[in-house]
């Protein structure tokens, strides 16, 4: 049965992009380092049908849209190959390029346990987050975080995350596990390579959140900070 986290590599043409996504109960949240993609799915006896539209969360101009626009909305067709899924369609702003992707389970690995979530806590829901370094050190990262009753899964075109939270009264803490599922040392040089243990605090309310932290990169222990703003409530 169709649903579950997963990574994604998809293809327009000729070009590749890479993201995470979360599917269940007929709804599709997700994203990577400039996009998220909000849509549904249904189950037709062996296919997946879904409907994807795309939501630009990231200004920098280094991630151009795919198609020409920021708002792009995709419908395409599935099926199961062995523990992955495969997706043929077509996009409504660019009908005569064929849009192609592959999903791979993150289920197999270790998710930590959700904490919980109090009065005032933090709303469930796929958030942009945008991380920056502190101390002097050049560098960040963006993409998305789903928030789910003390759970959160997210990621980017270059690593997903798992972990946990608990939030009560305008204030959250959790941990937070960032892993690679495409190589980053190129292009994220602090943070590729490594399994990344993260702890943080910070504050919330209905429209998003902050947080502090501290990384752990390899034997690098790094400081950060980080926006969330809420892009869809779950």
């Amino acid at each position: 049965m169709f649903g579950g986290f997963y990574t994604v590599r998809f293809q327009v043409n000729e070009t590749v992009g890479r993201s995470v996504m979360y599917a269940h109960a007929g709804k599709m949240l997700g994203g990577n380092s400039a996009f998220a993609h909000i849509g549904s799915y249904e189950e037709v006896g062996d296919e997946v049908a879904i409907v994807i539209k795309t939501v630009r969360h990231n200004p920098d101009p280094n991630y151009p849209a795919m198609v020409g626009t920021d708002d792009a909305t995709l419908r395409a067709r599935g099926r199961p190959d062995g523990q992955l899924y495969r997706f043929e369609g077509r996009l409504d702003e660019l009908p005569g390029a064929v849009f192609k992707s592959v999903m791979r389970p993150v289920e197999e690995q270790p998710v930590p346990i959700a904490g919980g979530v109090g009065k005032g806590g933090i709303v469930n829901g796929l958030y942009s987050i945008h991380v920056r370094l502190l101390d002097g050190v050049e560098g960040g990262l963006t993409g998305v975080m789903l928030l789910n009753d003390g759970r959160i899964l997210g990621g980017d075109a270059f690593f997903y995350y798992l972990g946990s939270y608990t939030s009560e009264n305008g204030r959250w803490k959790g941990q937070i596990l960032n892993q690679e599922h495409t190589p980053a040392k190129d292009e994220h040089p602090i943070f590729g390579g490594h399994e990344v243990g993260i702890g943080f605090s910070g504050s919330c309310d209905e429209h998003g959140a902050l947080l502090e932290a501290t990384a752990l990169a390899g034997k690098r222990s790094l400081r950060l900070n980080a926006v969330l703003k809420l892009m869809r409530r779950a």
